[in-house]
């Protein structure tokens, strides 16, 4: 029996996924930050629950030490997270460093404490979960963008240095889930913004910037990406997923970025000049 570890399990994505690993054989170890409030997994066979913040470097530690205490574990799913929406300049400092302790620095935190566990195995596979903003730019939305580009590279990079140790690392990137994330996303506000927020808000309403896809289907896919064997780094989770990023890839960077510029009725700066 193959076991996955799962941050940020006890809502959304992170809790789809120990159901279907759960339902596929697997044995589950669940971490939340309040395991005690969870009351559907704890009545699953073989799942555990256990305590995590991924921003406490001290749990961290001691939940990997007691995870390996209930068996080997093959995959671990970097899921826990937020969102941050509105401009740069109307976050606080504590919002922007709150963002990536939990995103990038939390999902890091995972990552190095099961790197030398992994090693020693000669295989496991890490699995974070990114997202299409990781992929592509969205307005009002910077540092979230920022947050999941960091992990994009950082799993790029890691990809060559733990090759090596037979240990696999590759990003889930899903577009909108219909999952309480978006009831738990800060949104700061600026006046000075209102137009293109509500562009924005129109995009993901009409599907343009983003459609909204159930829990289970992105589950799905992190499935696969634990089961494949496939030498894959991204994958695209989500109809808005696919269909945006293969956009990206075959327009290009730059052009991507011109026409959604367009699409929000923006002007070049540089048009004046």
């Amino acid at each position: 029996m193959k076991t996955i570890l799962i941050t940020g399990a006890s809502t959304g994505l992170g809790k789809a996924t120990a159901k279907l690993f759960q339902a596929k054989g697997w044995k589950v170890i669940a971490t939340m930050r309040s395991p005690e409030n969870e009351t559907e997994l704890n009545q699953l066979s073989n799942v555990f629950l256990l305590p995590l913040d991924v921003t406490n470097a001290d749990q961290v530690r001691i939940t990997v030490k007691n995870a390996l205490k209930i068996g080997d574990i093959d995959v671990v799913f970097n899921n826990a997270g937020f969102g941050l929406v509105g401009p740069t300049e109307s976050h606080s400092e504590e919002q922007i460093r709150a963002l990536f302790d939990t995103n990038f620095f939390g999902t890091l935190s995972v990552i190095r404490a099961f790197i030398p566990y992994f090693r020693e195995r000669n295989k496991g596979l890490f699995i974070n979960t990114t997202s299409l903003c990781g992929l592509v730019s969205n307005p009002q939305s910077a540092i979230y963008n920022a947050s999941k580009w960091a992990l994009q590279g950082l799993a790029e990079s890691l990809s060559y240095d733990l090759a090596q140790f037979n240990i696999g690392i590759k990003n889930v990137a899903p577009g909108g889930i219909k999952t309480d994330f978006t009831k738990a996303m800060q949104v700061t506000e600026d006046k000075a913004y209102d137009a293109t927020m509500a562009k924005m808000m129109e995009g993901f309403q009409d599907g343009t910037l983003m459609e909204f896809t159930e829990a289970e289907q992105i589950a799905e896919v992190v499935y696969t990406a634990a089961t494949d064997n496939k030498d894959q780094l991204t994958y695209p989770a989500g109809n808005d997923a696919v269909r945006l990023y293969a956009k990206r890839l075959k327009e290009g960077p730059e052009a991507y970025r011109n026409n959604l510029t367009k699409y929000l009725n923006l002007q070049s700066p540089y048009e004046s000049q």
